[in-house]
């Protein structure tokens, strides 16, 4: 497993850094990806810290106490099967309010404003409409829908079932690039608790051990974020990673070979397979054209026939009627104009899949999980209190990840069916 970048969804830098008020910067940095595990995985990037002193003139005991803060926060998770009792929104408050205390107003909106800086790409940013096709060839990651999409000039050619971050190591959103494959990759384990003592931290584990998570090929997708094997079936259509796109063996050399074909430098089921008959041997090739990859966040989906509505399993709050209408008017459909009994279905399947991955409503609702949902409201709390501080990842959706709602002025329209679809099974 590998660690996670953070994700920021404001690409609007513009503004001078350091000029917002309090208020603004805990706004901003509200609506990105970012907690305190998300920092901590940064400062495994060679040239973060270094960065941090040289650009924001941050000094030692500042870079101490972030470093201090975003390992205390990672101790307290583990990958044990009881979810995690703090929210996502939660700790993201967590870790702005951490931010501001150590840096200060001006330095920790300063620190905003490096971190998307940092990962922003000024020639390729997200679409604005939703549920976008595009025209070029790239990789199309969907979270919430547990699905990659291999596109070649605008044409939808392979899909794939995959496995994603845990909500507490969430898969980022923005454009990346694929610029190489490396075949047999080496492992070096974090100083983080979910190493759970297997091997040591820093400790290099070769390719074609057990112990090594990464499986046969890994694809980097902007350090540390990656594409790769090693993933049990099981795992797909799950949380399994700490902030990349988990496949499993045979899934990603099927997606090697589809990847390097897209590229201009095909490599063959063969070629692949003579790699790794060298299980111990890491080798990289580089792609002759990098190849874009799209990591998106779409809880609503527009499909032949119908909406697909997704749980929103990193707790952002997108399933909403206005997303819902939005989905709706880029197909030229108005909300008022479906039937009274879409319209009914539309609304109960928002409702109910505005749910975090363990069943707590969002947006307003009162905190309950779906798992416990006959209890008393006493025995809830009582449950919550005694997974108080264990502070485990989420590996589980907790009931029902899709509801799809029939509308009749869809069919025809919409994201394309799933092509090839190979669902690891």
């Amino acid at each position: 497993m590998s660690l996670v970048l953070v994700g920021c969804r404001d690409r609007n830098t513009k503004n001078e850094p350091g000029s917002e008020n309090v208020s603004t910067i805990k706004e901003q940095a509200e609506n990105t990806d970012f907690t305190l595990a998300l920092l901590n995985a940064l400062f495994y990037e060679e040239d973060f810290e270094s960065s941090l002193k040289s650009e924001l003139q941050l000094n030692k005991k500042q870079i101490s106490d972030l470093k201090e803060a975003a390992s205390t926060a990672v101790e307290k998770l583990s990958e044990e099967d009881e979810p995690s009792s703090k929210s996502f929104k939660e700790s993201i408050k967590q870790a702005t309010a951490e931010i501001v205390r150590i840096l200060g107003d001006h330095k920790a909106a300063q620190f905003f404003h490096f971190v998307t800086a940092r990962y922003a790409d000024e020639k390729n940013t997200l679409p604005l409409e939703p549920n976008h096709i595009p025209e070029d060839t790239r990789i199309i990651v969907n979270a919430p829908a547990f699905r990659m999409d291999i596109f070649q000039q605008g044409k939808l050619i392979k899909t794939y079932n995959i496995a994603i971050g845990y909500p507490e190591f969430p898969l980022p959103t923005g454009i990346r690039k694929a610029t190489s494959i490396i075949f047999n990759p080496t492992w070096t384990p974090p100083d983080e608790p979910w190493v759970k003592g297997k091997v040591s931290p820093g400790e290099k584990v070769p390719a074609g051990s057990k112990l090594n998570p990464l499986g046969p090929i890994k694809i980097p997708i902007g350090m540390p974020s990656l594409i790769h094997g090693g993933k049990d079936v099981s795992k797909l259509g799950a949380f399994a990673s700490h902030g990349c796109v988990g496949l499993t063996d045979l899934q990603v050399q099927d997606f090697t070979k589809f990847l390097s074909q897209v590229s201009g430098s095909p490599i063959s089921a063969e070629k692949i397979a003579a790699y790794e008959n060298k299980d111990t041997k890491t080798e990289t090739v580089k792609l002759k054209q990098p190849v874009l990859v799209e990591l998106r966040y779409e809880t609503i989906v527009a499909e032949d026939g119908g909406l697909h509505i997704f749980r929103d399993v990193y707790e952002r709050g997108t399933n909403t009627i206005e997303n819902a209408t939005r989905v709706l008017d880029k197909y030229n459909i108005k909300l008022e104009n479906l039937s009274e009994q879409e319209r009914r279905s539309l609304t109960e399947a928002l409702e109910e899949m505005n749910q975090d991955a363990r069943g707590n409503k969002i947006a307003g609702s009162d905190l309950q999980g779906s798992a416990s949902a006959g209890d008393s409201a006493e025995e809830r709390a009582a449950d919550k209190e005694d997974r108080k501080d264990k502070g485990q990842v989420t590996r589980k959706v907790i009931g029902q990840k899709e509801i799809v709602v029939t509308v009749s002025a869809l069919k025809g329209k919409g994201y394309p069916l799933p092509v090839a679809y190979n669902t690891g099974k």
